[in-house]
């Protein structure tokens, strides 16, 4: 039997690729442990370990994205990634992006493999020759498949970095305005065409559907000021490696919100409700 502490090394990279492969953490669990349950089962000698782990997690990966398809169809309003809370944020600007709520979104454009070949190669740096034995693949289909992926994550991604420090003052400036009432303010920090997307899971309240343009996101605000649960205390946090809102009543989080930025302007807003997806803390 292989050692467990062998498994253990590795366990944050294998979290790490099934939590972007997945959006959801509860599932990247369940895939990690499947994983260990594999490895120690494996009677023959295994002769490189990170390999071998990551090739199980991206294939367990796989089979789950299939079924999951048609749960997600079927999904009560706009699908939104689990949230992570991180205590701070990501410690380099590859990893910031690539845990971003925003960039899990645009993954979730790609196909399957689109987005275990983007992974592999992008975030996790493994060659092409590699990655063709992880998906059971040639290296020309990895190729194209990569190819693919970045054209699309390229025409989503901001050209200008945006400092941490200033990313959060922008994200309290806007739950302000949304807190106050201030039509005008959270008008003026929204691009024209701006998109928000609100996951409750058909369990809690939310837009079943995407709410377009900086007129009607402003008017949605103002129209849910004062008609949420009562007594909830905001507080600005790190999730997936960014500042969120989070909203708490009493100890309890019932909602998360984040922002992709372009330039000092809000582009998308993520909010997530659903509370089979907010983490307990």
């Amino acid at each position: 039997m292989h050692p467990a502490s062998d498994f253990e090394q590795h366990r944050s990279a294998l979290f790490g690729l099934a939590y972007r492969m997945l959006g959801s953490a509860h599932e990247a669990e369940d895939i990690v442990q499947e994983a260990y349950l594999r490895y120690a089962e494996e009677t023959a000698p295994i002769l490189s370990l990170k390999p071998y782990l990551m090739t199980i997690t991206a294939r367990l990966c796989l089979d789950t994205l299939k079924s999951a398809r048609v749960r997600r169809e079927e999904y009560a309003g706009p699908w939104l990634p689990e949230p992570v809370l991180t205590s701070t944020p990501a410690d380099t600007a590859i990893e910031a992006e690539s845990l971003s709520f925003a960039f899990l979104v645009v993954l979730e454009t790609l196909s399957p493999a689109e987005r275990a070949v983007f992974l592999l190669r992008e975030v996790f740096d493994y060659e092409y020759v590699d990655i063709a034995g992880m998906l059971e693949t040639t290296e020309a289909n990895c190729r194209q498949l990569l190819k693919r992926a970045r054209t699309h994550i390229d025409a989503r991604r901001p050209r200008f970095p945006i400092p941490e420090q200033r990313h959060q003052a922008l994200l309290s400036s806007f739950a302000q305005a949304c807190a106050d009432g201030d039509l005008h303010s959270i008008s003026a920090m929204l691009v024209r065409d701006a998109k928000m997307y609100s996951d409750g899971g058909g369990k809690v309240r939310a837009a079943l559907n995407p709410i377009h343009g900086a007129d009607a996101i402003s008017r949605f605000f103002l129209g849910v000021r004062g008609k949420g649960q009562p007594g909830v205390t905001v507080r600005i946090k790190s999730v997936n490696g960014q500042p969120a809102v989070l909203g708490y009543a009493g100890d309890q989080l019932v909602y998360m919100a984040q922002v992709r930025l372009e330039g000092d302007l809000i582009s998308e807003i993520y909010i997530v409700a659903n509370p089979d997806k907010l983490p307990s803390a």
